[in-house]
């Protein structure tokens, strides 16, 4: 079993005007101590996000004091060759396990899920942690499914043993309560920017 940070942090790239400054909102979190953050691209073509994703992990090699996750949204098989420690599937991406016979046993394989027969399936997975959302309303996806709020983290809580991520929504303001609820770690988007070192730091004192 796995153990999450507290803050998984999310840089989707349609939130940035240019490589630029998703790489220097990368490096802001890493010096405000976060340990768990995922490239998320859902537009860009292969070789654009491989190399990004490459020079994302270069920025963000680990050192003596800090050693940071990388996670892969969606692509197992750029989560491969830019070396990051795991990816992250949806509902309409290829399943848990197909994306495990890929990245193997040792790099972590997480899954969304939006509703409880979602989250016991993914509990009968290989998956090293279930997301669960969206909890509150949530700028971040064109078309999100129906809101669950606190009562369906608890609930799903209440379904799987594994390491449970909330998403959708999550602020500054609401998220010790979704921690309270059942979740492990609250996946953060929106909220971490433009400031993304001051919004990490917050977050992190809050959540203790």
């Amino acid at each position: 079993m796995i153990q999450l940070p507290r803050l998984y942090a999310v840089l989707d790239r349609a939130c940035f005007t240019g490589r630029e400054t998703l790489l220097r909102a990368a490096e802001d979190l890493l010096r405000a101590g976060v340990l768990l953050i995922q490239y998320r691209n859902k537009r860009g073509q292969a070789p654009a996000m491989l190399a990004e994703a490459k020079e994302l992990r270069a920025r963000l090699s680990p050192t003596e004091a800090i050693a940071p996750r990388l996670m892969m949204n969606d692509r197992a098989d750029l989560c491969l060759a830019a070396e990051y420690d795991g990816v992250h599937v949806g509902q309409e991406d290829i399943s848990v396990e197909a994306a495990r016979t890929i990245v193997g046993p040792r790099r972590w394989v997480g899954v969304s899920t939006h509703n409880l027969e979602q989250v016991a399936k993914a509990d009968q997975t290989s998956a090293d942690y279930i997301a669960i959302g969206p909890v509150f309303r949530t700028v971040s996806k064109a078309n999100p499914d129906p809101l669950i709020g606190r009562d369906g983290v608890r609930q799903a809580r209440g379904l799987t043993r594994k390491p449970l991520v909330a998403i959708g929504g999550i602020t500054r303001q609401n998220c010790l309560s979704v921690i309270e609820a059942g979740a492990d770690s609250v996946a953060v988007i929106s909220d971490l920017l433009p400031d993304a070192t001051k919004s990490a730091e917050e977050f992190l004192r809050i959540l203790g």
